[in-house]
């Protein structure tokens, strides 16, 4: 176990702040693979335009983390890039280790909501610039997801954006170490999601993680990012 079970930690501490804790090494409790994938055709731009346009009848499986701050809910929007290239692919950022939250962890491009920002696609969009250099003629937003409040109180909004294959990047070394794609398919299988449980200080802690290899390094998507995908999954299989 990556941590001590039987170790005294308040029951509202953020797994990613636990002693010696790695996502990676706890136990693996189940995995989908008895759900069905998302059909690739639905996962082609027009597709997935249709279905923004006439969204199904659906439910939310995930929409919050236990509470792990007294900080203010506060409004925030991540991007869910999807490059429309013949599989279509989507932009993953890793997280800087020197940040407060999240630090280190596979995330989409966001941030917390400006009082200029508009709506939650002028946020996401905003942020995607600032921290990847994503801009927004090389994107075209369809739609977005009901929120995933995160253990940090942030109220996210993910907006779900299509984007050109010849888009460039600029990374902000401040707040990003590294971007990189995923194809859309892969997300999209529940074969590939995995789900983790561990007990300590008499709380049960869940979620979802989505390992990708790429090249010879894993991409470990996990905890409120793969929280997001496996919603946006639900919503294109219902």
């Amino acid at each position: 176990m990556p941590i001590d079970p039987s170790a005294v930690i308040p029951p509202d501490t953020p797994l990613s702040k636990l002693p010696n804790f790695d996502p990676r090494e706890v136990p693996v409790v189940g995995v989908d693979a008895h759900l069905p994938p998302v059909p690739t055709a639905h996962l082609r731009p027009d597709a997935l335009r249709l279905r923004f346009a006439q969204p199904p009848a659906w439910e939310q499986e995930l929409r919050s983390e236990p509470r792990f701050t007294d900080r203010e809910p506060a409004q925030a929007a991540v991007l869910v890039p999807i490059v429309m290239r013949e599989r279509p692919m989507v932009i993953l950022t890793e997280r800087t280790a020197h940040l407060t939250t999240h630090s280190g962890q596979v995330a989409f491009p966001g941030g917390k909501r400006d009082d200029t920002d508009v709506d939650p696609a002028d946020t996401a969009q905003r942020e995607a610039e600032e921290e990847i250099g994503l801009t927004r003629g090389t994107m075209e937003v369809i739609g977005d997801l009901p929120t995933y409040t995160t253990g940090t109180m942030f109220i996210v909004t993910p907006v779900i954006a299509l984007v050109q294959p010849d888009y460039r990047l600029t990374l902000n070394p401040f707040e990003v170490a590294d971007a990189f794609e995923v194809p859309l398919d892969f997300l999209m299988d529940p074969a590939n999601h995995r789900r983790h449980a561990i007990e300590f200080s008499g709380t049960r802690r869940e979620w979802f993680s989505m390992p990708y290899v790429d090249g010879s390094k894993e991409r470990f998507i996990w905890g409120a990012t793969a929280g997001m995908l496996r919603n946006f999954y639900r919503f294109l299989a219902a």
